[in-house]
């Protein structure tokens, strides 16, 4: 195996990629993490023998020569090839069924990364990199995949369409040219279900372990005190350890009790609000392809319309002029509003994304890298390079979500995504320098106007209609689904539903509202 020198030269003097450098990290995660998600144990030997940065998969070679033949991928953008299937002998089929193979396995060591590092309290991982290599080279496999089904579709040897199967979107293949597909059909929604399972089974089993040593406490104190205490004293402690029922049980969390982790505290200040838009919602096999933000001080007064009503940003076309360089909010609302767009690789570029384009706006085919040029017509795109080979832009962030609280609707998203593409935030978090706020629950349990329903159990906590709500959205507006736009509207939100909430003693003003700034953090930064 090649290795790395200190100074991040190969052994043959050449600079390391940052993806294989990661592998040095393995040693590390082996010592603290010995089974994936699906409960097999890891081969960690196998990992180290990936190669991350040039490609996973093994139909690189295949698709490289087939595709290159149509004229839509020029020469030389073959990602590697780093499977068993030898490339002279490699068909569609065998290598879509490899490719496959390969992401279960690669995902299910990424599922339980997060939650290994951040209980690492003695700090054997020192770095996150190796998860975020991982899913790097995971996100480029996965346009591979796609690749390959379009080449297959391509020659005849099935058809393809996309179904949702309760939280997950599948690919499913229909037969064509070939009769027996079971080896190539997408079975993430499977996997998925099995992993919930699983992940259930591990709590249930921990909270059982939880509950036995509770009552084995009680009972050895109980046993302990019997003989100095009268049996008077202590029947219903005896009694209840016998039975069991003299051990407090835990009281069941409803299903969203974890979002009041991310509500803000009355103390809350300035905050940097943030939204990114993605090719999917898959942290490990998507792309971020925008990312808005912009900052606020929530304890300045709320700036006003010419009503005197707290001003909309957007009127009844439901469009921003000019990044809001027109004076729609005062200087005490926002400032320092930033836009950001990224790429995609060649790959993701050539597969295109319909759904997102109709959603955003946002042509994914049109932003590959400079030379690429799309099949259908021949455009020459700019330079847009990807988000997770952006270090600069990487740093640029950290910098931002460090310096102060941020903000997000439904926050968790872009936590998912930030940890498996930013280098430096899971250490950052893991440290304490991140704190996290959200108006998804500030919608939920602040805002008696989320009624629930049968569409909305839980109340309608879109962003769209939690901005409307809170004048920050005109009523004939929509939910714009690009990063700037949508972090501002969520900001003006937030702030003025605050401001009610203060005039009102509710929320974090309220009985059960907390000092300080508030948010979730693995301990308070502020």
């Amino acid at each position: 195996m090649a290795y790395t020198t200190l100074d991040g030269q190969a052994s043959g003097g050449a600079a390391v990629p940052w993806q294989r450098e990661a592998l040095g990290d393995i040693v590390q995660w082996a010592s603290q993490m010995t089974r994936d998600a699906d409960g097999k144990v890891i081969d960690w030997d196998w990992i180290g023998g990936l190669d991350l940065a040039g490609g996973i998969g093994v139909g690189s070679a295949l698709l490289a020569e087939a595709v290159n033949d149509s004229g839509t991928i020029r020469a030389g953008e073959s990602s590697g090839n780093n499977g068993t299937i030898p490339p002279t002998e490699a068909d569609t089929h065998r290598a879509l069924a490899e490719d496959l193979r390969i992401r279960t396995r690669v995902e299910a060591v990424l599922e339980l990364c997060t939650q290994v590092f951040m209980c690492d309290f003695d700090r054997a991982i020192h770095s996150y990199r190796l998860p975020r290599a991982l899913a790097y080279a995971n996100r480029r496999l996965n346009d591979e995949i796609g690749m390959l089904v379009r080449l297959g579709e391509r020659e005849g040897r099935w058809t393809a369409h996309s179904e949702r199967r309760g939280f997950t979107t599948v690919t499913v293949l229909d037969p064509a040219g070939e009769t027996e597909l079971d080896d190539v059909q997408d079975r993430s929604d499977v996997v998925a279900e099995q992993r919930k399972r699983n992940r259930r089974h591990d709590r249930d089993r921990q909270r059982r372990s939880q509950r036995a040593w509770e009552r084995g406490s009680v009972q050895h104190v109980t046993a302990a005190s019997h003989s100095e205490e009268t049996a008077g004293t202590l029947t219903g402690a005896t009694t209840g350890a016998a039975s069991g029922s003299g051990v407090p049980k835990p009281q069941p969390k409803s299903d969203d009790a974890w979002r009041r982790q991310y509500l803000p505290g009355r103390d809350v200040g300035t905050v940097l609000g943030i939204d990114i838009e993605t090719t999917g919602v898959s942290q490990f096999r998507d792309y971020v392809i925008d990312i808005g933000f912009e900052t606020m001080d929530m304890a300045s007064p709320v700036g006003s319309g010419p009503d005197g009503e707290p001003a909309a940003i957007y009127g009844a076309s439901g469009h921003a002029a000019d990044d809001f360089a027109d004076g729609d909010y005062g200087p005490s609302d926002a400032y320092d509003q930033r836009r950001n767009m990224f790429g995609v690789p060649a790959g993701a570029a050539w597969l295109g994304n319909p759904f997102i384009r109709r959603l955003t706006g946002l042509d994914v085919s049109a932003m590959g890298p400079a030379a690429w040029t799309t099949a259908d017509d021949r455009r020459r795109t700019g330079v847009l390079k990807p988000f997770d080979d952006y270090p600069a832009a990487q740093r640029g962030l950290l910098d931002r979500l460090t310096a102060m609280p941020y903000v997000a609707h439904n926050a968790t998203f872009e936590h998912k995504y930030f940890l498996a593409n930013i280098e430096g935030y899971a250490e950052a978090y893991r440290d304490g320098r991140v704190t996290i706020l959200d108006t998804l629950p500030m919608s939920r349990f602040w805002d008696p106007g989320a009624v629930r329903s049968d569409e909305h159990p839980y109340g309608d906590n879109t962003l769209q209609a939690y901005a409307r709500r809170q004048g920050a959205l005109g009523a004939a507006a929509g939910e714009q689904h690009r990063g700037l736009e949508d972090a501002h509207i969520m900001l003006v939100a937030m702030k003025n539903q605050l401001a009610w909430l203060r005039d009102h003693g509710q929320g974090p003003w309220g009985p059960d509202g907390q000092a300080g700034v508030g948010g979730k953090h693995t301990r308070r930064g502020w």
